[in-house]
């Protein structure tokens, strides 16, 4: 009887450079924080502990709490979705850090309401998107891609990549097209469900605009072949910082405009000259408030 080789022998008989890579795990914030500052992902990712973070955000506050209403909506009973259900959906959910004080908590709640009733007022009242924050995966030769999506829709035989947005920048067309994140969930939406997904939109609640894209297989595919990049120089930097090099050479700093936001400006010698925002400036005004200060009658 032939006696088993070890597993060594087999890996030296096979070499090592035979041995498959393994793949980089992510996701698209993951991949996008690299994109934005080497520095910062090596602060949420790479650094443990991972230094403390600044105070939390009212923006992140008020978009958690509309985001888990709108999936929670869709697990009531259509026959029982009516106005007064998504009150009590929104203050279940209602996350109250980041505000300057109760006032301010109480008159964004109200505004989120709103947001909420005037966008589910403009959907088919029969209406049943496909998936609800819903994750979904891919495997490329370098990555292995999982997002959780925000809704998907279903639209003829094509899936449809639905993402909320609250903040108080509008999104246009162009944001869609860009937007690396939804590119991949479409990409994975397509593998995970084995159903065409080409396009993308970006639904803004606060001014009811949907900003859309239709991707082509070519455009994922670049979009998928510029996250495999990103995954690669990550993949760089750490073995430069495993090398020795200091932590703050391999993941340089990329000074911007977005210092003033960013949860680890206090730790960051490159970002913590950034003038500070206060914890609630990044809040949406309402539907109303936007027309007004543009000049427009509102709806």
């Amino acid at each position: 009887m032939t006696t088993p080789k070890p597993r060594s022998q087999e890996h030296e008989q096979l070499g090592f450079d035979l041995m498959p890579e393994r793949l980089f795990v992510c996701t698209p914030s993951k991949l996008g924080s690299y994109a934005d500052c080497p520095r910062r992902y090596r602060y949420s990712y790479v650094d443990r502990p991972s230094p403390q973070k600044g105070p939390p955000w009212a923006h992140n506050s008020v978009g958690a709490s509309v985001h888990t209403a709108l999936r929670n909506w869709w697990d009531v009973p259509p026959a029982q979705r009516g106005p007064g259900v998504l009150g009590k959906l929104l203050r279940a959910t209602w996350v109250r850090e980041g505000y300057r004080d109760e006032t301010q908590e109480r008159e964004v709640y109200r505004t989120a309401l709103t947001w909420l009733e005037g966008y589910l007022r403009e959907l088919d009242a029969d209406f049943e998107p496909v998936a609800v924050e819903r994750t979904v995966a891919a495997k490329t030769k370098v990555l292995a891609l999982s997002g959780r999506v925000d809704r998907i829709d279903r639209r003829g035989d094509e899936l449809v990549i639905v993402d909320y947005k609250t903040g108080r920048s509008g999104v246009n067309a162009d944001d869609a097209r860009g937007s690396q994140a939804l590119a991949i969930y479409a990409y994975a939406a397509a593998r995970t469900f084995r159903r065409s997904c080409h396009r993308v939109e970006l639904h803004h609640l606060p001014t009811g605009t949907v900003a859309a894209h239709e991707h082509t297989d070519e455009s994922l595919q670049r979009q998928v072949e510029r996250a495999e990049a990103i995954a690669r120089d990550i993949g760089v930097a750490e073995k430069r910082l495993a090398d020795g090099v200091p932590a703050d050479e391999a993941f340089p700093a990329q000074p911007s405009q977005m210092c003033g936001w960013c949860d680890f400006r206090r730790v960051c010698p490159d970002a913590n000259q950034a003038t500070p925002k206060q914890p609630w400036e990044g809040l949406a005004q309402s539907r109303v408030d936007s027309a007004l200060q543009e000049g427009q009658r509102p709806q």
